[in-house]
């Protein structure tokens, strides 16, 4: 009977070893590697770096920020899928991320099953701009010319799949007409070319595009948001603007390597989400144009698969070949 009670004692007392365990992930003092799979400076890079800065504060740990940017995102994507499934390396990516197989005739993996979705952290609209020769200066009117004019109509692509890919192909389907679509690598000289008058128009990251609007070196027209922004108050949405129901948002979210053990990837996701919590209250999010989001991982799993259906769909209607 004493032999039973100190088995049974050890056993309690090795649970409650290993609960303690899992409760101080991640350990104080340890490094947290977050993967930004896109260039420095940009949207995605400024988001995962404050949010790098209030895991360390919160968290008492180190958190780097590494930018491994090329081919569409993936090769920052591969550095985490091959990391050590720890939880201590993970991936900050934009909604680019999870349409890899649409888009690569050779992806190196598959973002739905290799992967574990972590958290989902904010949603930002997209803003749609014009080149400044042009004399139009509301949405109507921009579409009503492209379905005069089909051919003679460009829009600017930054990336395939991406959110502003996307939300172009969504707003020609929803407003009946047909753009050129001219691929970029990039937002910024996509940018350019608009200011430049070389193609018409592009749709992006509203962050990304406000400065060169306020400028006036491109016209904003509308708004991809429910509401109106409070970082361009003056420029309407695409919901006012004449296309019922249109409401379109780029998102960032982190993922960990497929078999991150799950008591981990719950710990994670509540640091993000009071992490993500705290920068709304502080406005670090509302000066990047980022409306804060917060999820549970299977709630972030199943927001993914639906996006990956909506976003096949519209490829496909598109008639969009990989690349």
């Amino acid at each position: 009977m004493r032999l039973l009670r100190l088995v049974a004692a050890a056993t309690v007392l090795g649970v409650a070893s290993a609960a303690a365990q899992a409760a101080k992930f991640p350990e104080p003092g340890q490094t947290l590697r977050i993967i930004v799979p896109f260039a420095a400076g940009g949207g995605v890079d400024n988001a995962a770096r404050r949010l790098a800065e209030q895991l360390r504060k919160q968290l008492g740990v180190t958190a780097i920020v590494e930018n491994r940017a090329g081919a569409n995102g993936t090769v920052g994507g591969k550095v985490v899928q091959t990391a050590p499934a720890d939880g201590y390396t993970l991936l900050f990516s934009a909604a680019t991320h999870v349409l890899a197989k649409q888009v690569l005739s050779n992806p190196p993996y598959d973002p739905q099953a290799d992967f574990a979705p972590v958290a989902r952290v904010g949603e930002a609209p997209l803003m749609l701009v014009i080149a400044p020769r042009l004399p139009q200066q509301k949405l109507t009117e921009v579409l009503a010319a492209a379905k005069q004019q089909p051919d003679k109509w460009m829009a600017a692509i930054p990336a395939a799949g991406a959110p502003s890919h996307l939300a172009t192909l969504l707003l020609a389907k929803e407003s009946g007409v047909r753009f050129t679509y001219v691929p970029y690598k990039g937002t910024q000289p996509a940018l350019v070319d608009v200011a430049g008058g070389h193609v018409d128009l592009l749709l992006d990251s509203m962050v990304s595009l406000l400065t060169l609007a306020k400028s006036g070196k491109v016209r904003p027209i509308a708004i991809t948001a429910q509401n109106r922004s409070a970082l361009a108050p003056e420029v309407p949405t695409v919901q006012e603007s004449g296309v019922p129901n249109f409401v379109y948002a780029s998102w960032y979210g982190i993922w960990a390597p497929k078999d991150t053990p799950a008591d981990r990837i719950a710990a994670l996701n509540a640091a993000i989400n009071t992490a993500v919590t705290e920068l709304s209250k502080s406005g670090a999010l509302a000066s990047l144009g980022i409306e804060p989001v917060t999820q549970t991982p299977d709630q972030f799993k199943r927001f993914i698969a639906a996006e990956v259906a909506q976003g096949a769909e519209l490829l496909r209607n598109a008639g969009f070949r990989p690349e």
